[in-house]
């Protein structure tokens, strides 16, 4: 990785709103913190995306600001979501519903999940991203259809808690 790559990448961390981005290669680590408090979408499923310890660049960045609807956003006049969580995207990227093509998806409507199972990857700058729930519950609704392009803090599923 060179020095505009690295470059890249902080820009687009700080961007994102992501507090932590770590990157691991062969034989290259890095990792991204900026000094904004954590932006929580529901007191259920914070936005941050899980990172290793390793040898970090520290940016300092001002806090983009979210507004963060409390009830989620796909709901219809037939329909009452207000009982649903929403898993949201913790960053911008490719949103893919399975690992490659030719294997399954991680979670389809109907499948139960717990807490720190893998619901989706999302990749940003040639980077796939595990995207772990952070609450246990039935998936509802897919919001998101595959290898479409997702904004930081799009609703990807609803959840019905158990």
């Amino acid at each position: 990785m060179d020095i505009k790559q690295i470059q890249e990448l902080i820009k687009f961390v700080s961007r994102s709103g992501v507090n932590e981005v770590s990157l691991e290669q062969e034989n290259f680590k890095i990792t991204i913190k900026t000094n904004q408090n954590p932006v929580y979408v529901n007191a259920a499923i914070p936005t941050q995306v899980p990172a290793a310890a390793a040898p970090a660049a520290t940016v300092a960045a001002p806090a983009p600001v979210a507004a963060a609807p409390a009830a989620p956003a796909a709901s219809t006049a037939s329909e009452d979501t207000s009982k649903y969580i929403t898993i949201k995207s913790p960053m911008i990227g490719t949103f893919y519903r399975s690992a490659s093509p030719e294997k399954p998806s991680f979670v389809n409507v109907g499948d139960e999940i717990g807490t720190g199972k893998v619901v989706c990857i999302i990749e940003a700058m040639k980077l796939f991203n595990e995207i772990e729930s952070e609450v246990s519950g039935r998936i509802v609704k897919i919001l998101v259809d595959n290898a479409s392009p997702v904004e930081y803090d799009q609703p990807l599923f609803l959840v019905e808690p158990i």
